[in-house]
């Protein structure tokens, strides 16, 4: 069912400027990315238009547009089901990201500014306390944005582009693993350690901080997709 009782309600805004078709794309892509729908769970498009309090057109075309982002797979006769996480597709994002962001913090230790590094630091203090897993929206923002400070410093756009590119990918995979009990405050000191080797500009440690950060949180996703299967 499309409207399950453990499930947020979808409200959209109907006062914004976007079409609605892109409105009720946005607010179904969140649900996935944020597992409020679950892998494999099927979308029914009249519940959903109904919850949302719109028409089946602009829900259609939200799924439409899902499926070619590889969020939905729409089966004839069958219907329309949230993709499901494979072992291979973890392990390959896993691998991906894993090279990208410890060549980000590597070239960050250095060639980030002094400015840089303090900033990333003050961030890191002052949001520490907002590391809340009962807020799974706000870790996530907190996560992404330490992240997106270490790219920046690194001075490589490409790699930066190249790993905002990921991040649509990532990001599901992101809400899963941080959502786990202990998760968060596992991230938070990995975070630290990184950032301490980018101060010490020792780029290897640097390297050897985040490569460690991602794998472990590819562990956590393969131990949370062993127990849905």
């Amino acid at each position: 069912m499309a409207s399950r009782s453990d499930r947020p309600k979808l409200v959209i805004d109907f006062n914004g400027s976007k079409p609605l078709g892109e409105v009720v794309y946005v607010a179904l892509r969140e649900a996935i990315i944020k597992n409020q729908f679950k892998s494999g769970e099927r979308l029914m498009e009249t519940e959903l238009a109904d919850e949302m309090m719109v028409s089946r057109t602009p829900v259609r075309e939200a799924v439409r547009k899902l499926q070619s982002e590889g969020y939905v797979i729409m089966l004839p006769r069958k219907g329309t089901y949230v993709t499901s996480l494979t072992i291979q597709d973890v392990n390959d994002v896993f691998e991906i990201r894993g090279a990208l962001e410890s060549m980000a913090a590597a070239r960050a230790a250095e060639r980030a500014s002094s400015e840089e590094i303090a900033e990333i630091r003050q961030f890191i203090e002052s949001e520490a306390i907002l590391w809340d897993s009962t807020d799974l929206a706000r870790t996530i923002r907190c996560d992404i944005q330490f992240h997106s400070m270490v790219y920046r410093a690194s001075k490589n756009t490409k790699v930066e582009n190249l790993i905002n590119d990921l991040r649509e990918q990532t990001q599901r995979l992101r809400s899963s693993t941080l959502s786990r009990p202990g998760q968060v405050r596992f991230a938070l000191e990995e975070h630290r350690k990184i950032l301490s080797a980018i101060e010490a500009r020792d780029a290897k440690s640097a390297r050897d901080a985040s490569i460690a950060h991602v794998e472990r949180s590819r562990e956590v996703m393969l131990e949370l997709l062993s127990y849905q299967t």
